[in-house]
């Protein structure tokens, strides 16, 4: 069942990563088949990202213990990301001499996860605890990318709104779920039953539309054509799907000294594909598009090989 990871065996994972493939399969057929028209994904995504994973973050934290989720995890997730993003941003601007957006861009290929619309499909199905994937989500959205967004936006017009940057992650219907439901986790406060039941089934909503939305972008997929990015994509996943699971493997086994359990769960969220809002980011200041485009559609096909031989070898026997 859900507790994969307490039966802690290569069969229940296999068995996580199966459901995630037959509903993502399930949207490639409705994508295919055209039954829900042409907005459809563009709706299906909004709709997660405004109500259904907003109402998960909040209750699956709310009932999380913060201190063993935000600790470890969230510095495995940091300093992975660090590492891999550096490495990433320092081989396209010295090695290669990109552009600052395409360096940025670059960087965020090789480290930005997609700790929502798949991490949290993985952590459910496959670790057995969708709060495993909220630290990677906060960093993300509340950290990393207000930073580099503020960067691309002095790029792009040559001076940034302060009070816009420091407030756009409280914008952001994802964070502001996470925080309320840290906020009662912390607080100790226990709302009834009655009041958290609709956002627990709005939540449970969330991941089978994410995965369907997902299978329905396979069906509708461009080739790639990269030209002159073909070495920052190589590069990029090289460092996203090896580097960053070895770096985490490293930090959770001899740094933090987690449990087997935590160890994989960690490892594999490190492989997870990278975050379609990295072409987002890069459609909305015309930068580096080709390279965003092809880093995010590669790395989903390597990304579940990764995570499934990361599964042979370290899921807790």
């Amino acid at each position: 069942g859900m507790e994969t990871c307490e039966d802690g065996d290569v069969i229940g994972v296999l068995v996580g990563f199966g459901v995630i493939a037959v509903i993502v399969a399930a949207g490639w057929g409705v994508g295919r088949a055209g039954v829900l028209g042409g907005g459809a994904r563009y709706v299906l995504a909004r709709l997660t990202f405004f109500v259904l994973t907003p109402s998960l973050l909040f209750t699956v934290l709310a009932d999380a213990d913060p201190a063993a989720i935000f600790s470890a995890p969230l510095a495995i997730a940091a300093g992975s990301f660090v590492i891999c993003a550096g490495a990433m941003m320092l081989i396209a601007r010295l090695v290669w001499r990109r552009s600052s957006g395409e360096t940025i861009i670059g960087g965020l290929s090789a480290g930005y996860i997609n700790a929502s619309n798949m991490g949290i499909p993985v952590a459910t199905y496959v670790l057995g605890d969708p709060a495993l994937s909220a630290p990677i989500i906060l960093m993300q959205l509340a950290i990393i990318t207000p930073i580099l967004l503020t960067v691309l936006d002095r790029i792009e017009n040559g001076k940034v709104g302060l009070v816009s940057t420091l407030t756009r992650p409280l914008r952001n219907p994802l964070v502001i779920g996470a925080i309320v439901g840290l906020v009662l986790a912390l607080s100790g406060i226990q709302l009834p039953d009655e009041v958290m039941q609709p956002f627990r089934v709005m939540g449970a909503a969330s991941v089978p539309v994410m995965l369907i939305a997902f299978g329905m972008s396979l069906a509708e997929e461009r080739p790639l054509g990269a030209g002159r990015y073909r070495r920052d994509i190589a590069v990029a996943t090289a460092l996203k799907l090896v580097a960053m699971p070895l770096i985490a493997w490293v930090l959770a086994t001899f740094v933090f000294r987690l449990d087997p359990a935590g160890v994989f769960a960690m490892v594999v969220l490190a492989a997870l594909p990278v975050a379609q809002n990295v072409f987002t980011y890069a459609q909305r200041y015309r930068v580096a598009e080709p390279l965003a485009r092809d880093a995010v559609l590669v790395s989903p096909r390597l990304s579940v090989p990764a995570m499934l031989i990361i599964a042979a070898l370290l899921a807790p026997r």
